[in-house]
């Protein structure tokens, strides 16, 4: 079993920026292997949508539209941490954040059925 646990989420003023961190752990971690990681989100009352992936060695990157040149995300093996760093945040951005993991060389699928495991996740609320 693999633990994800997602933080830095909290209100921020449109036009600002947040960091948030996933962090995975647990015994079979280490025989998990090589997995891509995904970055989703939820905002009230909407389905779940596809936010950012990153493959296993962070070369390769893949991200929705409504946030491409505002998000990146990014990660550190060392630390079996994946980050999402957003900026120039907008009300449209208010959503629960969730990370998955999914076995892959490449990147992560934006379809989130095809990830291993998730995390509870971390709110983020944009304020106008």
């Amino acid at each position: 079993q693999v633990q994800l646990v997602e933080s830095g989420g909290g209100l921020v003023q449109a036009g600002g920026s947040l960091k948030l961190s996933c962090a995975a752990s647990g015994r079979t971690l280490s025989n998990y292997g090589i997995y891509a990681v995904g970055w989703f989100r939820q905002a009230p009352g909407k389905e779940r949508e596809f936010v950012a992936s990153i493959n296993w060695s962070g070369a390769r990157t893949e991200y929705t539209d409504s946030v491409k040149g505002r998000f990146a995300i990014s990660r550190d093996n060392a630390l079996n941490t994946v980050y999402l760093q957003m900026n120039n945040l907008t009300p449209e951005d208010t959503a629960l954040y969730y990370c998955g993991t999914r076995r892959a060389h490449g990147l992560g699928s934006q379809d989130g059925s095809q990830y291993d495991y998730w995390g509870r996740g971390t709110a983020v609320t944009v304020s106008s």
